[in-house]
């Protein structure tokens, strides 16, 4: 993959970082994920994100970068990881807030994906594509590492329609499956609020609509 350098050229070089003890090799690795985060969220543009610009966020030659990641998206890779670990963060918080009953843990989770996705527009955009994910085979990534990627949010989702079910509030057939296109749904509807000036309806109204119907949940529970 070709690398793209859009930093301004007239950037103020930044102090030179103090090299790390021996053994402190993984925070040099967690500062360079910090620096690629930073570049991402100042320019709200992934062409910022090379191996020179994230070199000099943070103060070392870019060879410095390779034994902790091979290329640029390895260092993407790494950065929408942490974003989607924070994700789950988020869900798992918003379902204990919502106490023991299973629709209601349900509700909270999917209305907490949608906060996200709006409170953070330029993180999800990043997190589910955008002009970083590469094509296989044109850089160090792995189909598997990035299939996988928001696996635990959406065993969140499949556990708590599961629970439903369970609890006799869902007649949901294949609880994993109603899950995916539950995901899928809210993920639409979080892109068209997001692209949209004028969203064509009550956004909650619209939200309850979505999950009430694709995770079946009976009306008189």
């Amino acid at each position: 993959m070709r690398e793209i350098d859009v930093t301004p050229q007239d950037t103020p070089k930044r102090a030179a970082r103090v090299r790390n003890r021996r053994g402190e090799g993984g925070r040099l690795r967690e500062d360079i994920v910090d620096a690629a985060a930073a570049l991402l969220d100042e320019t709200g543009d992934e062409r910022s994100i090379t191996l020179r610009s994230v070199a000099r966020r943070v103060g070392i030659a870019a060879p410095s970068i390779y034994p902790h990641f091979p290329d640029q998206p390895a260092i993407m890779l790494a950065v929408v990881r942490r974003e989607f670990a924070a994700l789950e963060a988020h869900l798992r918080a918003a379902a204990r807030e919502a106490g023991d009953g299973p629709r209601a843990r349900l509700y909270a989770l999917c209305r907490a994906y949608l906060a996200y996705a709006q409170d953070h527009p330029g993180r999800y955009r990043t997190m589910f594509g955008g002009l970083w994910m590469p094509t296989l085979g044109d850089s160090s990534l792995t189909e598997e590492e990035l299939t996988t990627l928001g696996d635990g949010a959406l065993r969140l989702l499949g556990d708590a329609l599961a629970d439903c079910v369970a609890a006799g509030q869902s007649s949901a057939a294949d609880p994993q499956l109603d899950a995916v296109t539950l995901w899928v749904c809210l993920h639409g509807l979080a892109h068209q609020v997001a692209a949209t000036r004028v969203f064509p309806g009550p956004e909650k109204s619209v939200a309850d609509a979505i999950i009430t119907r694709v995770a079946r949940l009976n009306d008189d529970v």
